[in-house]
C-alpha cells in the first residue's frame, strides 16, 4: 500500500528549543519493538546531553489532525566512532515517528535527509542496528537500501524472549 504523504513535511536541524517536544516524542513512541532500555519514568532525563547534542538530529514537522503545525519526527545521525579511520561513515542511532504522522512517508523522508546530511559531511556508508523482529523498520530500511550485514542472535532480552541485535549498512554513492 502506498504511503500517504505528509503536506508538508519540513526537514530541519533540530534546535535546543525542541528539547520538550523531542521528550515527548520519544517517550510517546517508546515500545519493545525498537527500545532495549526501560520504559522512561518521572522524573524525565533531558533529552539532550553531552552525548545527544541538537546539532545530532534532524527533525520532521508537519500539521498534526487539528491542523496544528508540530514535530512529526525525528532521527539521530552521528560517526559511529571517534577514530579518524572511521570518519567517513555515519551511523542512525534513534528514529522516531509520531503515531499520527505513522504511514505518512515521514520516517522515509528522514531517512533521505539524513543520506543528504551525511553525503554533505563527507561520508560515503551509513550503518544503523535494529531489533531482529522490528518487521517494520527492517522493511523500510531495505527499501531505502540498507542490507543485512550482521547478527548478533538473542543479543537482548525483552518481554520475556531472545531478541536478535541486526546490523544493517549501505553505500551513500551516488
Amino acid at each position: 500500500m502506498p504511503e500517504n504523504p505528509v503536506s508538508p513535511v519540513r526537514l530541519r536541524p533540530a534546535a535546543p528549543s525542541d528539547e520538550a517536544a523531542l521528550g515527548e516524542l520519544d517517550r510517546s513512541t517508546w515500545s519493545t519493538l525498537h527500545a532495549v532500555t526501560p520504559r522512561p519514568q518521572p522524573p524525565y532525563e533531558p533529552f539532550f546531553d553531552d552525548r545527544h547534542r541538537p546539532e545530532d538530529f534532524l527533525v520532521a514537522e508537519a500539521e498534526n489532525e487539528a491542523g496544528e503545525v508540530c514535530l512529526a519526527g525525528y532521527t539521530r545521525l552521528v560517526p559511529p566512532t571517534p577514530l579518524a579511520c572511521n570518519a567517513h561513515v555515519r551511523q542512525i542511532q534513534g528514529l522516531a515517528v509520531a503515531d499520527w504522522a505513522r504511514g505518512r512517508g515521514v520516517a522515509r523522508a528522514l531517512l533521505r535527509a539524513a543520506f543528504t546530511a551525511a553525503r554533505g559531511d563527507g561520508a560515503n556508508r551509513m550503518t544503523l542496528r535494529v531489533l531482529g523482529h522490528n518487521a517494520p523498520a527492517r522493511a523500510l530500511y531495505e527499501s531505502e537500501g540498507f542490507v543485512v550485514e550482521g547478527v548478533l542472535p538473542g543479543e537482548f532480552f525483552l518481554n520475556g524472549r531472545y531478541v536478535d541485535d541486526v546490523m544493517m549498512g549501505r553505500s551513500l554513492a551516488p
